[in-house]
């Protein structure tokens, strides 16, 4: 009996060594998980140039995005076209050739471009003697030689023939013929194509001897010496828009870099497929950007301004999901900093605004690796 006592109470003492121990174990774990300073040399210190910051006052912009294209106004891009179908005889651009206003850009040929002008030629001839013909009627007329039908007649024959002349005269003139050398019997099978504008090709849609139709796009031009902003707002956001407010943009696919702009125009109905308003935006310096037609862009319209306290970004880690800054609290052969929770409110690409002043006030924080230190002593 005495024997399973003492095994009895060996095994509750050994029992109980454990549970002591697991216990231990537990309370280090908890300690090591939720470590609240950090320690740092002064070597480490100097060495990655670490600095300290208080709370600043800073401007935090009210914004709301948008995003669109970069585009130009309708007079600064051109659709070149014909108005008689033809074969392209002669064609040297290719797309991103700068030409200037009245350059020559395509010959075309065709057998109908002579028949045009042979019949500009008839008419012309027959214009004379029709006009001589009403003249002379008229004059009988008014001294009651001729009949008021013939008068008529040869009134009705002079106008119908002076209107297909004038017809044909129009039709010449917008294929860019030379009258001149028509009414000298000099007829061309090809016509040509100018520049309506200045600026570059953007399109090239032919080639030497393929056979195009009257309005088929054969090539297009576009001036990029006033490119603008084309931004779709959404409905909910559109009755914050005002003409004159700020735009600081950026082209995702091309570079992080900022750029600026202002809001122009505001449109003036929704679009029902996606409940959208495009506002129209000038670019700062536009003539000299680098920006290409087309290019996708994301913005922030500047709504409103506020101020606030606020530290640097890189001295607010945010670690699941809460905001931590590392706070000074003692600085001696090391430099002893204490995790503090920041309540964090607005932000801009430098600052976080801070709404626990309290916490932060006449205190120094860490300025920058914040998170790296903070993750590292997790």
């Amino acid at each position: 009996m005495k024997h399973i006592f003492s095994i009895l109470f060996l095994l509750v003492f050994l029992s109980c060594g454990n549970n002591e121990k697991e216990t231990e174990v537990s309370i280090e774990s908890q300690s090591q998980s939720h470590q609240e300073e950090v320690a740092i040399s002064a070597s480490q210190f100097e060495s990655e140039n670490m600095a300290l910051v208080e709370l600043s006052m800073q401007d935090f912009n009210q914004t709301i995005t948008a995003t669109g294209f970069i585009d130009v106004p309708p007079s600064s891009k051109a659709s070149i076209t014909t108005f008689m179908a033809g074969y392209i005889k002669n064609t040297p651009l290719l797309v991103g050739d700068e030409v200037r206003k009245g350059q020559l850009l395509v010959t075309l040929e065709n057998p109908e471009f002579v028949e045009l002008q042979q019949n500009y030629l008839e008419v012309s001839n027959q214009l004379a003697y029709l006009k001589s013909e009403f003249e002379r009627q008229s004059t009988l007329y008014k001294e009651n030689i001729t009949s008021q039908k013939n008068y008529l007649k040869a009134e009705s024959d002079y106008k119908s023939n002076l209107a297909h002349y004038n017809g044909l005269k129009q039709k010449l003139k917008m294929l860019n013929i030379n009258l001149e050398n028509v009414e000298n019997g000099k007829t061309s099978t090809t016509i040509n194509l100018y520049a309506p504008i200045a600026g570059s090709i953007t399109k090239v849609n032919i080639s030497n001897g393929s056979y195009v139709s009257a309005s088929t796009e054969i090539l297009e031009i576009v001036n990029t010496d006033h490119i603008h902003l084309e931004l779709m707002v959404f409905e909910k956001d559109i009755l914050k828009i005002r003409k004159e407010q700020p735009i600081s943009f950026k082209v995702p696919e091309a570079s992080d870099d900022i750029f600026n702009a202002e809001v122009y125009l505001v449109g003036t109905s929704i679009d029902p497929t996606n409940r959208t308003i495009k506002v129209h935006g000038h670019i700062e310096d536009d003539e000299n950007s680098p920006f290409v037609t087309g290019m996708f862009v994301e913005a922030q319209i500047v709504t409103g301004a506020s101020k606030g306290n606020a530290f640097p970004k890189g001295a607010v880690a945010e670690i699941e999901g809460d905001f931590y800054a590392l706070v000074l609290e003692k600085q001696q052969d090391n430099y002893i900093f204490e995790k503090t929770k920041v309540e964090v409110g607005k932000q801009t690409e430098d600052f976080v605004e801070v709404l626990n002043i309290e916490d932060f006030r006449d205190k120094q924080v860490l300025a920058k690796d914040a998170f790296m230190l903070l993750s590292g002593g997790e």
